[in-house]
């Protein structure tokens, strides 16, 4: 049987993982980070297409298959890739697209601070200038520069929340370009 190329890298982290169905994944826990709001029971569950998320940006729940890169993107990324990266322990800190250039780029920095498992993108629409979130929990603060970014990040970058720790999100997600093809191929 012949797969695809961009298929490759998902079967293999799903035959490490055994899928992502498990209930073994904790909520996210009290990290002391004034204004972090959590949200239990999510979904773990693989799905096609488009999910509506009672969070924007989401925070969990129902997903893709294919999980995004941790890394910095410029475009908006599509939700149910990046919220499988979350699954992964990622941190995907978004930010409106109005945001000045300079608080971009400190956020740039910040994706530096765990190059693994922190991902930055613009989501139009979002209550905040810019948003962290990561597998049950999130933080909404108005600047850049708001040293609870870095603390939301060393707290859940990484970590267990999402129930699929082990799989990097940087080195075994998927780039931008290769989710939208492997979304595509579905």
């Amino acid at each position: 049987m012949h797969l695809p190329p961009v298929l490759l890298p998902v079967l293999v982290s799903a035959a490490l993982l055994a899928g992502c169905g498990g209930s073994s994944a904790t909520p996210a826990a009290r990290t002391g980070i004034t204004g972090v709001r959590t949200v239990t029971g999510l979904s773990h569950d693989h799905v096609r297409g488009d999910v509506s998320y009672p969070q924007s940006p989401p925070v969990g729940g129902e997903h893709n298959p294919a999980w995004l890169a941790c890394c910095v993107y410029t475009s908006e990324l599509p939700k149910v890739n990046a919220v499988h990266s979350m699954g992964h322990g990622g941190v995907w800190l978004t930010y409106l697209p109005s945001l000045p250039a300079a608080q971009v780029a400190q956020l740039a920095d910040l994706a530096r601070t765990n190059v693994e498992f922190v991902l930055v993108s613009p989501y139009a629409g979002q209550p905040t200038p810019v948003v962290a979130s990561t597998w049950g929990a999130q933080l909404q603060v108005d600047t850049a520069d708001d040293p609870r970014l870095l603390a939301f990040i060393r707290a859940y970058a990484g970590g267990d929340q999402g129930g699929e720790k082990g799989a990097g999100c940087r080195t075994t997600g998927l780039p931008l370009a290769k989710v939208l093809e492997f979304d595509k191929q579905r």
